[in-house]
Protein backbone atom coordinates (compact mmCIF):
# COMPACT_ATOMS: atom_id res chain seq x y z
CA UNK A 1 0.00 0.00 0.00
CA UNK A 2 1.23 3.31 -0.89
CA UNK A 3 1.32 6.34 1.45
CA UNK A 4 -0.95 9.14 1.01
CA UNK A 5 -0.59 11.74 3.68
CA UNK A 6 2.35 11.57 6.17
CA UNK A 7 2.31 13.32 9.52
CA UNK A 8 5.64 14.34 11.49
CA UNK A 9 6.58 15.90 14.65
CA UNK A 10 3.09 17.58 14.43
CA UNK A 11 2.48 20.16 17.51
CA UNK A 12 -0.38 22.70 18.12
CA UNK A 13 -1.12 24.77 21.14
CA UNK A 14 -3.65 26.93 21.77
CA UNK A 15 -3.25 30.09 23.47
CA UNK A 16 -5.50 30.70 26.66
CA UNK A 17 -5.88 33.09 29.34
CA UNK A 18 -4.58 30.35 31.51
CA UNK A 19 -1.65 29.64 29.14
CA UNK A 20 -0.38 27.96 26.32
CA UNK A 21 -2.53 24.54 26.19
CA UNK A 22 -0.73 21.83 24.32
CA UNK A 23 -3.20 19.69 22.94
CA UNK A 24 -0.82 17.61 20.21
CA UNK A 25 2.27 17.15 21.69
CA UNK A 26 4.93 15.77 18.72
CA UNK A 27 2.52 13.19 16.54
CA UNK A 28 3.49 10.99 13.98
CA UNK A 29 1.94 8.79 11.37
CA UNK A 30 0.51 7.93 8.74
CA UNK A 31 -2.09 6.84 6.13
CA UNK A 32 -1.96 5.06 3.27
CA UNK A 33 -4.15 4.38 0.26
CA UNK A 34 -7.41 2.89 0.88
CA UNK A 35 -7.35 1.77 4.39
CA UNK A 36 -8.98 2.60 7.67
CA UNK A 37 -6.77 4.18 10.28
CA UNK A 38 -9.07 4.63 13.86
CA UNK A 39 -7.41 7.42 16.42
CA UNK A 40 -9.23 6.60 19.66
CA UNK A 41 -9.16 7.96 23.03
CA UNK A 42 -11.02 9.98 25.68
CA UNK A 43 -12.40 13.83 25.25
CA UNK A 44 -9.76 16.37 25.32
CA UNK A 45 -7.06 13.67 24.36
CA UNK A 46 -6.21 15.88 20.91
CA UNK A 47 -7.79 13.67 18.66
CA UNK A 48 -10.13 16.58 16.98
CA UNK A 49 -7.72 18.71 17.15
CA UNK A 50 -5.19 16.40 15.27
CA UNK A 51 -8.22 15.84 12.64
CA UNK A 52 -8.66 19.54 12.40
CA UNK A 53 -4.58 20.04 12.18
CA UNK A 54 -5.18 17.44 9.11
CA UNK A 55 -7.74 20.15 7.19
CA UNK A 56 -5.69 23.06 8.46
CA UNK A 57 -8.72 23.99 9.52
CA UNK A 58 -6.96 25.17 13.53
CA UNK A 59 -7.94 28.99 14.11
CA UNK A 60 -5.35 31.17 14.39
CA UNK A 61 -5.73 32.81 16.92
CA UNK A 62 -6.20 31.21 19.22
CA UNK A 63 -4.49 28.10 17.86
CA UNK A 64 -1.02 27.76 16.56
CA UNK A 65 0.67 24.72 14.41
CA UNK A 66 4.48 24.87 15.80
CA UNK A 67 7.51 25.17 13.63
CA UNK A 68 8.98 21.84 12.91
CA UNK A 69 5.19 20.29 12.12
CA UNK A 70 4.95 18.72 9.05
CA UNK A 71 1.64 17.34 7.01
CA UNK A 72 2.65 15.71 3.34
CA UNK A 73 0.05 14.96 1.32
CA UNK A 74 1.93 13.00 -1.46
CA UNK A 75 5.07 14.52 -0.48
CA UNK A 76 3.71 18.13 -0.60
CA UNK A 77 3.44 19.99 3.12
CA UNK A 78 0.02 21.22 3.43
CA UNK A 79 1.17 23.97 5.66
CA UNK A 80 2.63 25.86 3.31
CA UNK A 81 0.37 25.78 1.02
CA UNK A 82 -1.56 29.20 -0.16
CA UNK A 83 -4.81 29.93 -0.28
CA UNK A 84 -5.51 28.42 -3.61
CA UNK A 85 -3.67 25.32 -3.52
CA UNK A 86 -5.50 24.80 0.13
CA UNK A 87 -9.09 25.15 -1.83
CA UNK A 88 -8.37 22.66 -4.64
CA UNK A 89 -7.12 20.83 -1.67
CA UNK A 90 -9.70 20.89 0.41
CA UNK A 91 -13.05 19.12 -1.34
CA UNK A 92 -11.19 17.67 -3.62
CA UNK A 93 -8.12 15.62 -1.72
CA UNK A 94 -9.71 15.31 1.62
CA UNK A 95 -12.52 15.64 3.00
CA UNK A 96 -14.14 15.76 6.63
CA UNK A 97 -17.50 14.43 8.09
CA UNK A 98 -18.18 16.60 11.27
CA UNK A 99 -19.63 15.76 14.80
CA UNK A 100 -22.84 17.49 14.91
CA UNK A 101 -24.04 17.51 11.48
CA UNK A 102 -27.15 20.27 12.30
CA UNK A 103 -24.01 22.53 13.11
CA UNK A 104 -21.79 21.67 9.74
CA UNK A 105 -25.13 22.19 7.87
CA UNK A 106 -25.87 25.71 6.16
CA UNK A 107 -29.85 26.10 7.39
CA UNK A 108 -30.61 28.42 4.69
CA UNK A 109 -29.84 26.18 1.77
CA UNK A 110 -31.42 22.62 0.27
CA UNK A 111 -29.28 19.30 0.71
CA UNK A 112 -28.98 19.17 -3.12
CA UNK A 113 -27.81 22.60 -3.37
CA UNK A 114 -24.99 22.03 -0.73
CA UNK A 115 -23.88 18.86 -2.53
CA UNK A 116 -23.85 20.63 -5.48
CA UNK A 117 -21.92 23.31 -4.56
CA UNK A 118 -18.63 21.69 -4.03
CA UNK A 119 -19.49 20.04 -7.29
CA UNK A 120 -19.57 23.13 -8.81
CA UNK A 121 -16.12 24.93 -7.29
CA UNK A 122 -13.94 21.69 -7.51
CA UNK A 123 -15.35 19.69 -11.05
CA UNK A 124 -16.39 22.19 -12.57
CA UNK A 125 -20.04 21.48 -12.80
CA UNK A 126 -22.84 23.75 -14.58
CA UNK A 127 -25.90 23.88 -12.12
CA UNK A 128 -28.02 21.33 -13.92
CA UNK A 129 -25.21 18.25 -14.05
CA UNK A 130 -24.05 19.39 -10.24
CA UNK A 131 -28.41 19.04 -9.03
CA UNK A 132 -27.96 15.47 -10.74
CA UNK A 133 -24.93 14.32 -9.51
CA UNK A 134 -25.96 15.57 -6.25
CA UNK A 135 -29.09 13.45 -6.30
CA UNK A 136 -27.08 10.40 -7.36
CA UNK A 137 -24.98 11.14 -4.37
CA UNK A 138 -28.19 11.25 -2.04
CA UNK A 139 -28.67 7.95 -3.51
CA UNK A 140 -25.67 6.33 -2.77
CA UNK A 141 -25.72 6.73 0.65
CA UNK A 142 -29.14 5.56 0.67
CA UNK A 143 -31.45 8.29 1.42
CA UNK A 144 -34.80 7.20 -0.25
CA UNK A 145 -36.79 9.81 -2.50
CA UNK A 146 -33.36 11.48 -2.97
CA UNK A 147 -35.42 14.28 -5.66
CA UNK A 148 -37.78 15.57 -3.52
CA UNK A 149 -35.27 15.01 -0.53
CA UNK A 150 -32.68 17.19 -2.27
CA UNK A 151 -34.80 20.21 -2.24
CA UNK A 152 -35.77 20.13 1.73
CA UNK A 153 -33.43 21.73 3.78
CA UNK A 154 -31.90 20.32 7.06
CA UNK A 155 -34.62 20.68 9.69
CA UNK A 156 -36.41 18.64 7.69
CA UNK A 157 -34.10 15.76 7.90
CA UNK A 158 -33.47 13.43 11.27
CA UNK A 159 -30.52 12.98 12.83
CA UNK A 160 -29.32 9.90 10.75
CA UNK A 161 -30.52 11.30 7.85
CA UNK A 162 -28.24 14.69 8.24
CA UNK A 163 -25.41 12.76 8.84
CA UNK A 164 -25.92 10.56 5.39
CA UNK A 165 -26.30 13.93 4.07
CA UNK A 166 -22.97 15.14 5.18
CA UNK A 167 -21.64 11.86 4.15
CA UNK A 168 -23.08 12.84 0.46
CA UNK A 169 -21.55 16.08 0.78
CA UNK A 170 -17.90 15.09 1.49
CA UNK A 171 -17.61 12.20 -0.68
CA UNK A 172 -19.32 14.41 -3.59
CA UNK A 173 -15.86 15.42 -5.45
CA UNK A 174 -14.53 11.43 -4.64
CA UNK A 175 -11.71 12.67 -2.31
CA UNK A 176 -8.57 10.47 -1.57
CA UNK A 177 -9.09 10.76 2.17
CA UNK A 178 -12.35 11.03 4.14
CA UNK A 179 -11.73 12.27 8.04
CA UNK A 180 -14.45 11.00 10.43
CA UNK A 181 -14.17 12.96 13.31
CA UNK A 182 -16.73 11.05 15.83
CA UNK A 183 -19.52 10.60 12.85
CA UNK A 184 -21.72 8.37 15.24
CA UNK A 185 -21.81 10.63 18.10
CA UNK A 186 -25.38 12.24 18.35
CA UNK A 187 -26.97 8.93 17.25
CA UNK A 188 -28.40 5.94 18.63
CA UNK A 189 -26.75 2.74 18.18
CA UNK A 190 -28.97 1.24 15.22
CA UNK A 191 -28.32 4.26 13.24
CA UNK A 192 -24.52 4.20 14.73
CA UNK A 193 -24.33 0.69 12.72
CA UNK A 194 -25.93 1.75 9.46
CA UNK A 195 -23.44 4.78 9.15
CA UNK A 196 -20.37 3.03 10.12
CA UNK A 197 -21.47 0.04 7.44
CA UNK A 198 -22.31 3.02 4.73
CA UNK A 199 -18.93 4.25 5.31
CA UNK A 200 -17.12 0.82 5.22
CA UNK A 201 -19.30 0.45 1.64
CA UNK A 202 -18.39 3.74 0.63
CA UNK A 203 -14.95 3.54 1.28
CA UNK A 204 -14.84 -0.20 -0.71
CA UNK A 205 -16.47 1.54 -4.06
CA UNK A 206 -14.66 4.76 -3.94
CA UNK A 207 -11.29 3.46 -2.63
CA UNK A 208 -10.90 6.38 0.05
CA UNK A 209 -8.83 6.43 2.57
CA UNK A 210 -10.60 7.14 6.01
CA UNK A 211 -9.14 8.12 9.18
CA UNK A 212 -11.68 7.49 11.97
CA UNK A 213 -11.49 9.29 15.27
CA UNK A 214 -13.21 8.08 17.66
CA UNK A 215 -14.16 7.88 21.67
CA UNK A 216 -15.76 4.49 21.24
CA UNK A 217 -13.44 0.89 20.58
CA UNK A 218 -16.35 -0.83 20.16
CA UNK A 219 -16.97 0.94 16.86
CA UNK A 220 -14.01 0.87 15.19
CA UNK A 221 -13.66 -3.18 15.67
CA UNK A 222 -15.21 -3.96 12.50
CA UNK A 223 -13.94 -1.29 10.11
CA UNK A 224 -10.13 0.13 11.44
CA UNK A 225 -7.29 -1.69 9.29
CA UNK A 226 -4.95 0.04 11.82
CA UNK A 227 -5.71 1.93 15.81
CA UNK A 228 -3.45 4.60 17.50
CA UNK A 229 -4.57 5.16 20.56
CA UNK A 230 -4.12 8.40 21.59
CA UNK A 231 -4.08 10.06 25.44
CA UNK A 232 -2.92 14.11 26.49
CA UNK A 233 -1.98 14.98 22.86
CA UNK A 234 0.35 11.68 22.74
CA UNK A 235 0.26 8.74 20.75
CA UNK A 236 0.56 6.27 23.28
CA UNK A 237 0.04 3.34 21.69
CA UNK A 238 -0.48 1.73 17.98
CA UNK A 239 -1.41 -1.12 16.01
CA UNK A 240 -2.93 -3.09 13.74
CA UNK A 241 -6.99 -4.17 14.97
CA UNK A 242 -5.78 -7.37 15.92
CA UNK A 243 -2.95 -6.37 17.72
CA UNK A 244 -5.17 -3.76 20.12
CA UNK A 245 -7.47 -5.89 21.15
CA UNK A 246 -5.87 -9.13 21.35
CA UNK A 247 -2.40 -7.98 22.28
CA UNK A 248 -2.72 -4.75 23.40
CA UNK A 249 0.22 -3.58 25.93
CA UNK A 250 -0.29 0.11 27.41
CA UNK A 251 -2.48 -0.05 30.55
CA UNK A 252 -4.50 3.18 29.09
CA UNK A 253 -5.40 0.65 26.21
CA UNK A 254 -6.56 -2.02 28.74
CA UNK A 255 -8.80 0.80 30.79
CA UNK A 256 -10.53 1.43 26.91
CA UNK A 257 -11.18 -2.14 26.04
CA UNK A 258 -12.45 -2.51 29.79
CA UNK A 259 -14.33 0.57 29.74
CA UNK A 260 -16.60 -1.00 26.73
CA UNK A 261 -20.25 -2.69 27.51
CA UNK A 262 -20.13 -6.20 27.38
CA UNK A 263 -23.32 -9.01 27.09
CA UNK A 264 -21.73 -10.73 29.83
CA UNK A 265 -22.38 -7.73 32.42
CA UNK A 266 -24.46 -8.35 35.05
CA UNK A 267 -27.92 -6.58 36.06
CA UNK A 268 -26.81 -4.97 38.72
CA UNK A 269 -22.75 -4.96 37.63
CA UNK A 270 -20.89 -1.58 38.14
CA UNK A 271 -19.58 -0.38 34.41
CA UNK A 272 -15.88 0.15 34.26
CA UNK A 273 -14.62 3.32 34.45
CA UNK A 274 -10.91 5.12 34.77
CA UNK A 275 -10.63 6.74 37.85
CA UNK A 276 -8.89 10.26 38.29
CA UNK A 277 -8.94 12.73 35.24
CA UNK A 278 -6.33 13.49 32.43
CA UNK A 279 -3.31 16.02 32.94
CA UNK A 280 -3.59 20.00 32.64
CA UNK A 281 -1.63 20.43 29.22
CA UNK A 282 -0.82 24.27 30.14
CA UNK A 283 1.66 22.25 32.47
CA UNK A 284 2.30 18.68 30.83
CA UNK A 285 3.95 16.32 32.77
CA UNK A 286 7.61 15.38 32.38
CA UNK A 287 6.63 11.51 32.79
CA UNK A 288 4.33 9.56 30.98
CA UNK A 289 1.28 11.42 31.05
CA UNK A 290 -1.18 8.11 32.17
CA UNK A 291 1.01 7.64 35.47
CA UNK A 292 -1.40 9.48 38.20
CA UNK A 293 -4.45 6.66 36.87
CA UNK A 294 -2.12 3.92 36.20
CA UNK A 295 -2.38 0.99 38.64
CA UNK A 296 0.34 -0.42 37.62
CA UNK A 297 2.59 3.01 37.67
CA UNK A 298 6.42 3.07 38.89
CA UNK A 299 8.66 6.04 40.01
CA UNK A 300 9.92 6.36 36.72
CA UNK A 301 6.78 6.73 34.88
CA UNK A 302 6.34 9.81 36.96
CA UNK A 303 9.87 10.90 35.94
CA UNK A 304 10.27 10.17 32.44
CA UNK A 305 8.87 9.86 29.54
CA UNK A 306 9.09 6.54 28.13
CA UNK A 307 10.56 5.84 24.67
CA UNK A 308 8.52 3.42 21.60
CA UNK A 309 9.10 0.40 22.01
CA UNK A 310 9.10 -1.97 18.99
CA UNK A 311 6.38 -4.72 20.06
CA UNK A 312 5.78 -6.12 15.91
CA UNK A 313 6.45 -4.00 12.63
CA UNK A 314 3.28 -2.38 13.26
CA UNK A 315 3.06 -2.51 16.96
CA UNK A 316 4.74 0.08 19.44
CA UNK A 317 3.67 1.28 22.92
CA UNK A 318 5.00 3.78 25.05
CA UNK A 319 5.43 2.29 28.55
CA UNK A 320 7.75 1.36 31.06
CA UNK A 321 5.98 -1.83 31.44
CA UNK A 322 7.91 -2.96 28.44
CA UNK A 323 11.11 -2.08 29.49
CA UNK A 324 13.16 -5.61 29.95
CA UNK A 325 13.74 -4.38 33.52
CA UNK A 326 10.04 -4.15 34.49
CA UNK A 327 8.08 -6.10 36.77
CA UNK A 328 5.65 -8.49 34.47
CA UNK A 329 2.36 -7.55 34.52
CA UNK A 330 -0.83 -9.10 33.14
CA UNK A 331 -3.37 -8.16 31.26
CA UNK A 332 -6.23 -7.83 33.53
CA UNK A 333 -8.97 -9.13 31.86
CA UNK A 334 -9.76 -11.86 29.29
CA UNK A 335 -8.38 -10.66 25.69
CA UNK A 336 -11.45 -10.62 23.65
CA UNK A 337 -13.89 -11.50 26.60
CA UNK A 338 -15.09 -10.59 29.77
CA UNK A 339 -13.26 -9.81 32.76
Amino acid sequence: MSKLLEVKNLRVSYHTYAGEVQSVRGISFEVNEGETLAVVGESGCGKTVTAKSLMRLIQTPPGEIKDGSEILYKGNDILKMNNEQLRHFRGAEISMIFQDPMTSLNPTMTIGKQIAESLIIHRNMKKHEAMDEAIKMLKLVNIPNAERRAKQYPHEFSGGMRQRAMIAIALACSPKILVADEPTTALDVTIQAQIMDLIKELQNKLGTAVVLITHDLGVVADVADRIQVMYAGKIIERGSTDEIFYNPKHPYTWALLQSVPRLETGHKDSLYSIKGTPPDLVKPPVGCPFAPRCEYAMEICKQEMPEPTIITDTHEALCWLQHPNAPKVEVPFEIGGAK
